[in-house]
């Protein structure tokens, strides 16, 4: 199953993340892709976050037209071009609950494992890791099909990380090395039993100086080659059963040209 859905609420102000969405839905060319339709409720500039969440209102009211839609259809398989990491808690722990042992890759360059109370954005991109441990917002839980446990996290790319994050990812033994080693990963995730994958995709993995079309831009990132070789490896040895693109802010076609070979894989 192919999703559109273009939540920016979760990056607070989420300045293009919705065009660079829709970017990349245009880039695509595919009817298949079903649409999430976002909230009316006003968001962006928040003074009053609600549980310490950055526009709680329509990020929970548009996760659970997501939720609804998965309880109706129950896919074999998730494709989704986003919008912000904040919407995986709703494909992820789909998935989860259809597969034993799902392994989560999580190509970023920011651990998105804080909790509200400890996230100093309140945004909730930030968050969605935590809550998918069963850790994050209580009333987000509804939301959830189920919860992950640490072992079944592996970032590639992840360099920005904040001091409480830190905690959670050493208690929880949480696979983040500073740089990629394909080989290493591959075994560690056989070594588990893990034969199904989900592979989450923020941009800003990427090296800016390749592309720099993204919401954060953090230096000494994964080059598109090793992006692009990472994923076609995990093709090779596991089921990848969901994919998604997400905080891409490219304006047009051209913009997206260093990264189509990212896309094809992806989502197609």
């Amino acid at each position: 199953m192919k999703i559109y859905f273009p939540q920016w609420q979760g990056a607070g102000n989420g300045e293009h993340i919705e065009a660079g969405a829709l970017t990349i839905l245009n880039y695509l060319k595919d009817p298949d892709f079903m649409e999430i339709p976002l909230s009316t409720i006003p968001s962006g500039i928040v003074d009053n976050p609600t549980f310490q969440i950055n526009n709680y209102g329509a990020i929970s009211e548009q996760l659970k037209r997501f939720k609804v839609l998965l309880e109706n259809e129950k896919p074999e398989k998730l494709f989704t071009i986003g919008g912000d990491c904040g919407l995986e808690i709703v494909p992820v722990s789909y998935l989860n609950s259809r597969y034993s042992n799902l392994g989560v890759i999580w190509f970023d360059a920011h651990a998105d494992i804080n909790r509200p109370c400890d996230s100093p954005s309140c945004n909730f991109h930030g968050m969605p890791l935590r809550t998918l441990l069963g850790e994050g917002e209580p009333t987000l839980s509804s939301l959830l099909f189920s919860t992950i446990v640490p072992e079944q996290i592996h970032y590639v790319g992840l360099r920005d990380i904040d001091e409480a994050e830190k905690i959670c990812l050493e208690h929880g033994n949480i696979y983040h090395p500073r740089r990629l080693n394909l080989s290493e990963l591959v075994a560690l995730l056989k070594s588990k039993d893990i034969l199904q994958l989900y592979l989450h995709f923020d941009f800003d993995c990427l090296e800016p100086n390749e592309y720099d079309k993204t919401y954060y831009k953090v230096p000494q990132g994964l080059r598109i080659k090793e992006a692009e070789s990472s994923i076609k490896e995990l093709h090779e040895h596991f089921e990848v059963v969901g994919t998604s693109v997400l905080e891409s802010i490219a304006l047009s076609q051209e913009e997206l040209i260093p990264i189509r070979g990212i896309l094809n894989l992806l989502m197609t």
